[in-house]
């Protein structure tokens, strides 16, 4: 009688090689684990451009005042980066990997359409890698020798990275829109128009969006800087280690709470211009835009829930910064920090109930808004007071309760900002570029015609 002997590698082989993986699918099915792969890159990528364009501010801001802690905190910032940049890029790749597999068609003509911009988009990202790589790693000689020239190479890295954030988010608002209500329909003619791509770039919600992009990277990585200083502390043994990381607390609750108090104001207008850029002839005559299913469609409760989870961060960083003013050795500031953030509380609690929309049901209903902006006001206030107070802190010794807020504020920041992004995206369900029926996201044959 004959028998086989396998190695171990190949009876792995031939036993896998039985498993039938046809009926395996991912919850959600295509969209969902090609928007999945997109946000885990996202959440990456945003702490990225954060990092790149704070760390050299922080570090100019440093030598120009002679704190050795700013020149610590930008390199903590430049030294994440290098360290978590090959997985985001893994999940980029992936990302790339599953648009070519589920949506070919679409991934090709969308490629092909706009790219000169992304090739202007990769240039950036290898200059932007380049400044910074060449930021850390010689960071001992120059920061020391050639400070200027240090820091010249860290805002090389902040600047292309945020060309490249920029290219991105005009092809993103592109598909958005449909380019707006005058956009040039694609075609064979045009796909390989640099003109047609350009107008598609400036789109009625890229001006809008760049500026929610670019404060919001600047905000709730803050949120999370503050988040891991809270944590840091608490491993901390030396008095100098306790006092850093409480003093980088307060340096990301200041600054994510200043690009904070924007973002509603800007969130107005993105809103607005998705209203605007309603295409002149929809293809569906019942179908007026991504701003509809935005307000009063699928997309609604997202809405709500982003609402609902904002005015929250909005009360956590009041109550945040009520806390740590107590580092103020007269406690100065805090009976105004605390009124404030009263003030902002009680108008963010009734900007999200029921009765901010009476006596109409719109939940765009003016009493909304103005609620909103006396919660930006009110923090606004809060947020001067608190940064006159900062002076003469005397860090070392944060109360746990502070420290467990800034945990739940750069863990709500960062939730935020990844349903942010799903929620955008959903608006346009169910077209991948919107207003154009050949680009769908549900089940159905690749679309057709763009020559090969």
């Amino acid at each position: 009688m004959l028998t086989t002997t396998y190695s171990v590698p190949e009876l792995t082989v031939y036993l896998l090689a039985q498993v039938d993986l046809s009926n395996i699918g991912f919850p959600g099915g295509a969209r969902a684990f090609t928007g999945g792969t997109m946000l885990a890159h996202m959440f990456f990528a945003e702490l990225f451009v954060g990092f790149a364009i704070a760390a050299p501010v922080l570090q100019a801001w440093g030598a120009r005042t002679g704190s050795p802690r700013m020149d610590r905190l930008a390199h903590s910032m430049a030294r994440f980066n290098v360290l978590t940049f090959s997985t985001g890029a893994t999940f980029a790749v992936l990302f790339l990997v599953l648009l070519v597999g589920f949506y070919p068609r679409v991934t090709t003509s969308l490629f092909t359409h706009f790219f000169f911009f992304i090739a202007l988009a990769m240039l950036s990202m290898t200059l932007a890698l380049w400044g910074m790589y060449s930021y850390y790693y010689k960071w001992d000689r120059y920061s020391v020798l050639n400070k200027k020239r240090h820091i010249a190479l860290g805002f090389t890295m902040g600047f292309f990275i945020w060309i490249w954030m920029l290219i991105m988010t005009g092809i993103d608002t592109y598909m958005t829109t449909g380019g707006g209500p005058n956009a040039t329909p694609l075609s064979n003619e045009n796909i390989q128009s640099f003109g047609t791509a350009l107008q598609g770039i400036f789109n009625p919600m890229f001006v809008e969006m760049v500026l929610h992009r670019t404060f919001a990277n600047l905000s709730w990585p803050a949120f999370a800087l503050a988040a891991w200083a809270a944590f840091m502390y608490s491993r901390s043994k030396s008095p100098e280690d306790k006092a850093y990381f409480d003093w980088s607390t307060s340096v990301g609750l200041t600054w994510g709470t200043g690009f904070l108090l924007v973002q509603p104001l800007i969130g107005f207008f993105i809103a607005y211009s998705m209203k605007l850029a309603r295409p002149e002839n929809p293809v569906n005559p019942n179908d007026t835009g991504s701003f509809d299913r935005l307000t009063s469609g699928a997309t609604s409760n997202l809405l709500y829930l982003n609402l609902l989870m904002v005015v929250l961060l909005f009360v956590l960083a009041n109550a945040a910064m009520f806390m740590g003013a107590g580092r103020h050795p007269d406690l100065g500031g805090r009976v105004p920090i605390r009124f404030f953030g009263l003030v902002a509380a009680v108008a963010g609690i009734y900007s999200i109930s029921p009765l901010a929309s009476v006596p109409y049901e719109s939940p765009f209903f003016y009493l909304r808004y103005i609620a909103i902006l006396v919660m930006v006001l009110a923090t606004l206030g809060a947020f001067i007071t608190y940064m006159r107070g900062r002076l003469r802190f005397r860090y070392g010794s944060p109360g746990t309760l502070y420290r467990v807020t800034l945990l739940a504020l750069g863990v709500l920041a960062s939730t935020v900002a990844m349903s942010m992004g799903l929620m955008k995206s959903n608006s346009r369900v169910p077209y991948t570029v919107y207003n154009q029926p050949d680009y769908t996201i549900e089940s159905s044959p690749p679309p057709s015609g763009f020559g090969q």
